[in-house]
């Protein structure tokens, strides 16, 4: 009878303030919660495990299984230290490695210095072992190291995803400023959408909302649309195993179509980048899109959510055009969108102000280091400006 793997401490990282929405997926999978902090989730899981997690995540990045915690005050004392770990265990000689880290050591001033000594640790137990070493590089494509050292204490993770879950592989066309689909995938999490009302978006930019609302609609895991994976890297990977959390998690899949999924922009190049991406995500066929100005975005007969990503004047656009902009949303979402959940997602207060509608909700979120926040209003028919 065959060992039962066992399970280790695993960290499942995000981006700043998606925690909640990470804990959330994880514990719908059946994955306990250990710890939360602002950046990921602590859960335990086997290596059969993380290849669910790979594919089947929508808000995380990464996907870390511990490895060893060591003692180490400086970096001669971590290549000591990592040399005497079991690297021929989990390691292809034949593969590739990269390192990376994230150091809070005053011994320290060069951020490159302790990836360098890591690897070196690893490849010199490696050619001790097996006579020889893995070829290293930056390139997260193949087995992958992380390693947490603060002050006198190193974590040392097995990377189980390599690129960024975040890197879905659809995004082919970025459109100016791109919301990252984590966030697009956390904002839908937060208006409880699940394809069964009609999703209006426009502004849509390069589509990432309404891509992520078509792969949420379908039950589809994000995972699907990438092939190469850390974990199918490690020594001894179980390709068997990663077959079958692939089947499993195409069986999930609904047949039926969502409620109509709607998208707009008034640049042709973005509609253009979208449903390039679409295609590519294999959801095209699901999102209807028009070249047209937001307020011109035809609506279904049946109410849903309207959720707009609108500029925030940080990057983009002058702020006198921005606030006449915003005030346009308000007189669109009032008198265009009654009865309708409405959603914004923007930064700044007087863009905000400029919108002229009671704030039923405001959720923080933070895209690209901008601090944000979507907005929902309930529009009820005939209700006030304040």
């Amino acid at each position: 009878m065959a060992q039962k793997e066992p399970k280790r401490k695993t960290r499942v990282t995000c981006a700043p303030g998606l925690a909640p929405y990470l804990k959330q997926e994880l514990e719908e999978l059946g994955f306990e919660a250990l710890s939360m902090d602002k950046t990921g989730v602590e859960t335990e899981a086997t290596k059969e495990d993380c290849m669910k997690l790979n594919l089947q995540l929508r808000t995380a990045f990464h996907v870390l299984q511990r490895f060893a915690d060591i003692n180490c005050r400086n970096s001669d004392e971590l290549y000591s230290e990592a040399k005497r770990l079991p690297w021929d265990r989990v390691i292809d000689p034949a593969g590739f490695l990269s390192v990376t880290s994230n150091v809070r050591n005053e011994t320290i001033t060069n951020s490159m210095f302790p990836n360098m000594r890591l690897k070196d640790a690893i490849c010199d137990k490696l050619i001790e072992v097996s006579g020889k070493r893995p070829d290293s590089g930056s390139s997260t494509d193949g087995m992958v190291v992380n390693m947490h050292w603060v002050d006198n204490k190193a974590r040392i993770y097995l990377n189980m995803t390599g690129r960024k879950l975040s890197d879905r592989g659809y995004r082919k066309m970025p459109f100016m400023a791109p919301m990252r689909e984590t966030i697009a995938a956390a904002v839908l999490m937060e208006m409880k959408y699940d394809g069964t009302k009609p999703l209006v978006v426009p502004m849509c930019g390069s589509g990432t909302i309404a891509i992520e609302a078509a792969l949420i609609a379908k039950q589809r895991a994000p995972g699907l649309l990438r092939s190469n994976y850390a974990c199918n890297h490690w020594l001894n990977a179980d390709k068997d195993a990663w077959s079958g959390q692939r089947a499993d998690a195409k069986k999930l899949m609904t047949k039926d179509d969502p409620a109509p999924i709607i998208a707009s922009d008034i640049e042709p190049e973005a509609i253009e980048a979208s449903k390039k991406n679409a295609v590519t995500a294999g959801v095209d066929h699901l999102i209807d899109f028009h070249v047209c100005d937001f307020a011109e975005t035809p609506m279904p007969s049946e109410v849903g959510d309207v959720v707009l990503h609108g500029e925030y004047g940080v990057r983009l656009g002058e702020d006198d055009e921005l606030i006449a902009t915003y005030k346009r949303i308000g007189d669109y979402l009032k008198t265009d969108c009654a009865g309708w959940d409405g959603y914004v997602f923007t930064s700044g207060k007087p863009l905000i102000a400029a919108i002229r509608l009671k704030v039923a909700k405001r959720t923080p979120f933070i895209n690209a280091e901008i601090d944000c926040r979507l907005l929902r209003y309930e529009l009820y028919k005939g209700s006030r400006l304040t």
